[in-house]
């Protein structure tokens, strides 16, 4: 993957700039990427302190796990539904998704693994079954497929927008009015790379969202997506104005212990790839979400 420099790049080491852009890593991995040659400038394997010019091109690769690295564990994922093609699991806030450099362990797919006899392999052997994402610290409901014919039917529902995706989310401020929508392309913040942001060449992004409960100085609201960008929601409520509380990149500082956003996917409905069945499920909110709403109450 080749590496985009932005002007801040320049003259810096090229660890500390890679850590900045890099997600879910750290500068120890970065620097042990360099030396293995996983990261190179214009195709040589250079040191970490090596400073950045304006004309280099650097490219990253993924430092593959072996499969013995992804060991099933016992997770005791909450299975809302399961048949041969495909199950419904419920996410925990707090959980990765699936294994990356830093953490092997403790993933959602390390749970799949143990609680699933058969996954799907189109996304390789780090994602198996995965067929969209969700933040770590964000709970709710994933789709999962189990072998790839339901997977590429499920991902053509994605890309077709025809997949139902509502979330709950508290958010700081009182929206004054009831629903809205917001078409507002989003791409990497160019000023701060590991985190995303509405910009002019970002890709198109649009949120639906309806206000379901107003209180002093917050508002209970359903966001309802139509496209599936990173950060997507805790980026578009920010951009109104109205960021969602206990976020720890997008949000402002909060008295409640959250342990990052207060997100919930709460809905998931679908088209079921062999019985064509349109297929709607549900989650309650996680009880640390709803210690907060009493507490607002």
């Amino acid at each position: 993957m080749k590496v985009n420099l932005t002007e801040d790049a320049i003259g810096k080491r090229l660890d500390q700039y890679l850590v900045q852009i890099i997600e879910d890593t750290s500068r120890t991995d970065v620097q042990n990427r360099i030396k293995e040659g996983l990261i190179t400038v214009n195709g040589n394997i250079v040191k970490p302190n090596y400073k950045i010019r304006a004309d280099d091109i650097i490219e990253s690769e993924e430092r593959e796990l072996i499969d013995s690295e992804i060991k099933p564990e016992n997770l005791n994922l909450d299975i809302i539904y399961e048949d041969d093609d495909v199950a419904v699991v419920y996410k925990p806030k707090g959980m990765v998704v699936h294994p990356a450099a830093g953490h092997n362990s403790g993933t959602f797919v390390n749970g799949l693994m143990y609680q699933l006899e058969t996954l799907s392999g189109i996304n390789g052997e780090l994602r198996p079954g995965i067929v969209h994402r969700i933040d770590k610290d964000t709970s709710g409901l994933l789709m999962v497929a189990k072998n790839d014919v339901a997977h590429r039917d499920l991902s053509e529902q994605l890309q077709n927008k025809t997949v139902d995706r509502k979330y709950v989310a508290l958010v700081h401020g009182i929206i004054p009015h009831n629903k809205g929508t917001i078409d507002a392309p989003i791409g990497r913040n160019p000023k701060e790379r590991q985190e995303m942001a509405v910009v002019d060449n970002g890709k198109d992004a649009i949120t639906h969202f309806n206000v379901i409960e107003r209180f002093d100085d917050y508002t209970l609201v359903e966001c309802i997506l139509e496209t599936g960008r990173t950060h997507q929601i805790r980026v578009h409520m920010n951009y109104i104005g109205y960021p969602i509380v206990g976020d720890p990149k997008y949000g402002q500082k909060t008295t409640f212990k959250t342990n990052g956003q207060l997100l919930h996917a709460g809905t998931v409905g679908f088209i079921h790839p062999t019985t064509k069945e349109h297929l709607v499920f549900k989650s309650d909110l996680p009880v640390e979400f709803t210690e907060v709403l009493n507490e607002l109450r």
